[in-house]
């Protein structure tokens, strides 16, 4: 035979405690775990719940796309080396690729494109929330506008396009204006800000002049039924700047590669093409036109020394003419032609070297190390020209004046060529560069969207929800749970735990009968006697006899501290397994707030204690004999309206004595100690108090109370049982693990 039992804890067998690993307060892993697979429902409701929601963002979110072009900045112009030469180099703007971003990233660039493609404008239909959008992404056609009553939602192939859109600038990054369509080509706009409606014409302009400014729109396409709305919403540029600014991911591919990449991410691929290729083009162009921009400058500047070098060329030849028509031919000696090359050269070298010192005298400060490096040629250049100067006028006298006439003649001569072939190469360079900088591959139109990332959301969901439901699980377990163990109520409380009861589903069964009024008796104790929950019963029998030994009666109070504990099933039980043990027992239900004992005995409420204590019945017209062999029962009688006072009476202690005297044990079920004064009241007319508490339900601050106020009345708690306990839960407390680490189970003995 196998009879099945369950560990018990009591005063009498509680000695000092054992201390296990965990005397240092930490709470040991193996708790963590049990926590979690008792909860496993719990965590998987969580983690249910978590891939829902994650399932649903997934599913309703606006598809993002990504796009980007790329932008080579080449380390030399392509006509750097063509017949330009050195002239055309000397504009190639050269900038490190890092510097090239920031001029992408600059207003300069990002408001010519947000000018050129229109993007601080947004329009778009009036869609329903949440389910709006992803609705539209799935019709076929467009809608019939309004839902639930309100007007102007719509979730087809409604479709807007504004070619222009103008307000005053307190309307710019304010409420949208509301766009209906009327049918016909008809529409009309809305604002809270506007005194009146104005009604337009799908591609005629609308004009309306207000104090502080103009509205200009012009809507070139409206897709929709009459009633439709469309959501239209200006910007200011400097926001929409701003905003491409933040979401504008720019980078260098490869290390010193110059070759730039330029990525954006939109929900509208059209917009996100056009913006993007908007940013290449005027990147572009405004490298060509600060190239062309350096080259007029220094056009500009030969222009205006051009006449002046020819009229310096003019003169000298005019002189040199004079001297040759008055003196002749002059022969030079070998001297004389060393001295006059070498010059010509020098001259010509300072005239350049000046004329770049002018150049840079536009651009830098005099202390700029560029100039200082130039004026420190011009120098050196003048002091070999004034050693030459020096030798020549050494010779006679009509070869110096012959020497420095033909001397000025050619280098004037040579000057101005070269000037007139720069300000041609200028010219050129100013018309047919085209920078140094190219877009390698144009932004396209996605295909597939970036965001959301369906896996990658249904992989964080899962991992969120397992990590969110063990949190909830813990927190549950720690902070907003009950008493897990009977340790706990030995160790806060002082009360010494005379039974632990185990919970079973049998138990359930029968509420459930007793709930549909099923007649007989609907006790655990007589349908299932050798059931984990009547054995602990059984065990509490013994250590009451402990508790009663000094006891001034055979009186047994069974109370709890609120309501839903388990309390009635505790007495009813255990006044069976006392009365099939041999003892004449008497169970009085003196609930008379909400009793239901007469329900688990099949019995009627009427006729019990109340009308007893009322004097409308006898003791032997109110108990009901021999329920069980050797039980009987008195019932609540009808719920009085004062029964605080009717245990309070002399006539209830009377009946004590009484009923006492005819009785071995007499057990008696109160209401909760926290609900009602009645347990109080009768409390200190009874041999032992035994206060039931509920795994995981009753606090201990609860017990706490409730023995308090027993104690004000005069008479001590007995001892607590230690109700519904889950022996399929592997966690039962801290307690549990530092003091022995005893699971309480079902143990099955083979004879």
């Amino acid at each position: 035979m196998n009879t099945p039992a369950v560990t018990t804890s009591n005063a009498a067998r509680v000695g000092q405690p054992t201390t296990g690993a965990d005397d240092d307060g930490e709470i040991p892993l193996s708790e963590w775990i049990d926590i979690l697979i008792d909860r496993k429902w719990l965590v998987a409701a969580v983690t249910a719940l978590a891939l829902v929601l994650g399932a649903a963002y997934a599913l309703l979110s606006t598809p993002v796309y990504q796009s980007n072009l790329l932008v080579q900045v080449e380390d030399a112009a392509p006509d750097a080396k063509g017949f330009l030469g050195e002239t055309s180099s000397l504009f190639d703007v050269k900038t490190p690729a890092t510097g090239e971003i920031e001029v992408i990233r600059s207003r300069m660039v990002l408001g010519a494109a947000v000018n050129q493609t229109r993007v601080y404008i947004d329009a778009k239909p009036r869609y329903l929330p949440i389910i709006g959008p992803w609705l539209a992404r799935r019709a076929a056609g467009l809608s019939e506008p309004g839902f639930l009553g309100f007007g102007g939602y719509v979730n087809g192939k409604e479709n807007i396009g504004v070619a222009r859109f103008d307000v005053p600038p307190e309307f710019e990054d304010e409420a949208p204006f509301l766009v209906t369509a009327q049918g016909e080509g008809k529409y009309t706009l809305t604002h809270e800000a506007l005194d009146q409606q104005l009604s337009g014409t799908v591609g005629q302009p609308l004009h309306h002049v207000l104090e502080d400014g103009t509205i200009d729109l012009l809507i070139d396409k409206l897709d929709g039924k009459p009633g439709a709305q469309f959501v239209v919403w200006r910007a200011s540029q400097l926001r929409t700047i701003e905003d491409l600014q933040k979401r504008l991911q720019l980078s260098e591919q490869g290390r010193q590669s110059n070759v730039i990449s330029a990525a954006l991410e939109d929900s509208d691929r059209d917009r996100l093409s056009r913006i993007l290729n908007a940013i290449g083009e005027q990147y572009v162009q405004q490298n060509v036109e600060r190239k062309a921009a350096e080259a007029q400058k220094t056009l500009q500047f030969l222009d205006e020394q051009l006449p002046e070098f020819k009229r310096q060329l003019e003169a000298s030849e005019d002189a040199y003419t004079r001297f040759r028509n008055k003196n002749g031919t002059v022969a030079f000696d070998e001297e004389a032609k060393g001295v006059l090359a070498q010059t010509i050269e020098l001259q010509t070298k300072l005239l350049e070297t000046q004329q770049k010192r002018r150049e840079l005298a536009a651009r830098f400060t005099d202390s700029n190390t560029r100039v200082k490096t130039i004026d420190g040629q011009i120098a050196a250049i003048e002091k070999e020209i004034g050693g030459l100067n020096a030798r020549v006028s050494r010779m006679p006298t009509m070869q110096q004046d012959a020497l420095r006439l033909e001397r000025d003649v050619r280098v004037n001569s040579g000057l101005y060529q070269s000037l007139q072939n720069n300000a041609l190469q200028l010219r050129l360079v100013k018309e047919g560069k085209t920078g140094n900088v190219r877009l390698l591959d144009k932004a396209v139109k996605p295909k597939q969207p970036v965001k959301p990332q369906k896996p990658l959301i249904l992989a964080l969901a899962l991992v969120f929800g397992l990590l969110a439901g063990a949190v909830v699980a813990i927190a549950r377990s720690q902070f907003f749970s009950g008493i897990r163990d009977p340790q706990e109520i030995e160790a806060h409380t002082g009360l010494a735990v005379y039974s632990v009861v185990p919970f079973t589903a049998e138990q359930i069964t029968l509420d459930q009968s007793v709930a549909a009024g099923a007649k007989g008796i609907q006790l655990l104790a007589v349908t299932h006697p050798d059931s984990p929950p009547v054995e602990a019963l059984r065990s509490l029998r013994i250590a009451l006899q402990f508790a009663t030994l000094e006891a001034g009666n055979n009186r047994v109070l069974i109370t709890g501290a609120t309501p839903g504990i388990g309390k009635s099933f505790v007495s009813g039980n255990f006044a069976a397994i006392m009365a099939h043990a041999g003892k004449r027992v008497l169970l009085i239900d003196a609930d008379m707030r909400k009793g239901h004992l007469n329900k688990q005995f099949g019995l009627s409420r009427d006729g019990g204690l109340s009308e007893l204590l009322a004097g409308e019945l006898s003791a032997q017209q109110a108990i009901r004999a021999q329920v069980l062999p050797n039980l009987d029962v008195l019932t609540t009688g009808k719920l009085p309206t004062n029964p605080a006072d009717m245990l309070m009476s002399e006539s209830f202690v009377r009946m004590l004595d009484v009923l006492s005297a005819q009785y071995e044990l007499v057990i008696i079920d109160t209401p909760p100690v926290l609900v009602a004064a009645d347990t109080a009241a009768v409390a200190p007319y009874m041999g032992a108090v035994l206060l039931v508490a509920r795994a995981d339900q009753t606090q201990l601050g609860e017990l706490n109370e409730s023995a308090k106020r027993l104690a004000h009345a005069g008479k001590a708690v007995s001892g607590v049982i230690f109700n519904g306990i889950d022996l399929t839960r592997r966690h039962y407390g801290s307690h549990g693990y530092r003091y022995g680490g005893y699971r309480y189970t079902t143990y099955k003995y083979n004879e």
